[in-house]
């Protein structure tokens, strides 16, 4: 997860000689404080079946969930793992007769924790619920205005009940925001989004990149063009700094694009270039790509997965080995590679100037589109000139999607 705001705030900061404040989630020196973020899909049922859905949800039961007692051991294992933040997902949380119970227990325990939901579930009937599960925040997902968003979500009027669901966040206190997967369908959205959270007063936007898993990997011709993502990240990076220099706190976040990172020093040297010297100092620190170190996934049955984008690669089941154990175990040769400082990429990644910035970047893409973990990330938008690579590096052939036999370990949530 890249902190835009973080970085640009920094900078401004450092610049009124005031003192910058750290930013998360730096992982790069090899030094381990803390246990990962984890997200967990605590149900894979939801009652929409979206375009791009990594969890490939459907609104009906999937056996072999963790139930609550079981959901409350495995929290007992995280909190001593030092874990400091739960991120509630699914399918939809709100269809877990128990997501109330489950937030609270998680707050009395003393974790951040987040709801990450597609809003139409939360209502006048629910708010006063949600707002005293005390949620430190919810995200509420969106792909665009009206026809855009309707036509993803499949389903007419969701645009207008995700809406309504901000409104009555809002309204209520608790911080929410947008969460927004960029696709070349929806890109042409994305100043209205932004126009949006001024005229909505939300405070917090992610961006996430469209990554090849789930119902996503589907629907990877949709991918953006690499000129539509360098236009929609100088929108984003223009439009935070404007914000600080207005004095404006809004926050925005991208993720499953750790090139944002490389991007944004290239930006900064043109448009910052007192500042660029710093920021690269901060994106060397925080080392890119998290996946398998600072962020892991638990899904629904209780496999366990380097991210939320590898449910089709299970590194163990907390209902047979505690969640520690399994994150730390580095006899699975993914996690083994996702654990080095320097991680064995190929292609172009290998020889990019800036590999200690991005750490290689999503290996899911590489993987859904190789069968090879460390082939280069076919979703890096930066030019060979812009990285340093030489224009006849050897560069990754596209082969019909495939799984090596060694990594074939699938998930029953990918199924």
């Amino acid at each position: 997860m890249f902190r835009l705001s973080q970085y640009l705030q920094a900078v401004n900061e450092q610049s009124q000689n005031k003192t910058s404040r750290a930013v998360y989630g730096q992982h790069a020196s090899g030094i381990k404080v803390a246990g990962p973020v984890v997200i967990w899909n605590l149900i894979r049922r939801c009652n929409l079946t979206c375009k791009h859905c990594y969890a490939t949800s459907a609104d009906k039961d999937f056996p072999g969930e963790l139930n609550t007692a079981e959901v409350f051991q495995v929290m007992q294992n995280l909190k001593q793992f030092s874990v400091p933040v739960l991120i509630l997902s699914g399918g939809e949380p709100l269809m877990r007769p128990d997501i109330f119970e489950i937030s609270r227990h998680a707050k009395n325990m003393g974790f951040y924790v987040g709801l990450s939901t597609n809003g139409t579930l939360i209502t006048e009937k629910n708010i006063d619920r949600i707002k005293r599960a005390a949620y430190h925040y919810v995200g509420i997902s969106i792909d665009g205005m009206k026809e855009t968003h309707d036509r993803f979500r499949r389903k007419q009027g969701a645009f207008d009940e995700a809406l309504n669901a901000i409104r009555l966040c809002r309204e209520a206190g608790i911080k929410v925001g947008l969460r927004f997967t960029l696709t070349r369908d929806n890109q042409h959205d994305l100043p209205a989004l932004l126009q949006l959270m001024d005229d909505e007063n939300i405070n917090k936007f992610y961006l996430s990149h469209l990554n090849y898993a789930g119902r996503g990997n589907k629907n990877r011709a949709d991918d953006l063009h690499h000129r539509m993502t360098r236009d929609a990240m100088e929108l984003l990076f223009n439009t935070c700094w404007n914000d600080i220099l207005h004095g404006k706190t809004r926050e925005f976040v991208t993720g499953n694009n750790d090139a944002d990172g490389v991007f944004l020093l290239l930006w900064a040297r043109k448009n910052l270039p007192e500042h660029a010297l710093q920021i690269e100092r901060m994106l060397t620190r925080w080392g890119g790509n998290a996946s398998g170190v600072n962020i892991s996934n638990i899904d629904n049955t209780g496999n366990v997965h380097p991210d939320t984008m590898w449910w089709d690669y299970t590194i163990g089941n907390i209902k047979q080995r505690p969640f520690s154990e399994i994150w730390m175990d580095t006899s699975d040769p993914l996690m083994a590679g996702l654990k080095q400082k320097k991680r064995p990429v190929e292609g172009r990644c290998a020889d990019c100037h800036y590999l200690d910035l991005c750490g290689g970047n999503s290996r899911t893409r590489a993987w859904s589109l190789s069968g090879n973990f460390w082939a280069e990330d076919p979703g890096c938008y930066l030019s060979n000139a812009e990285i340093g690579v030489a224009d006849n590096i050897h560069r990754l052939q596209l082969t019909p999607w495939q799984r090596k036999k060694t990594i074939e370990k699938t998930s029953p949530a990918a199924c």
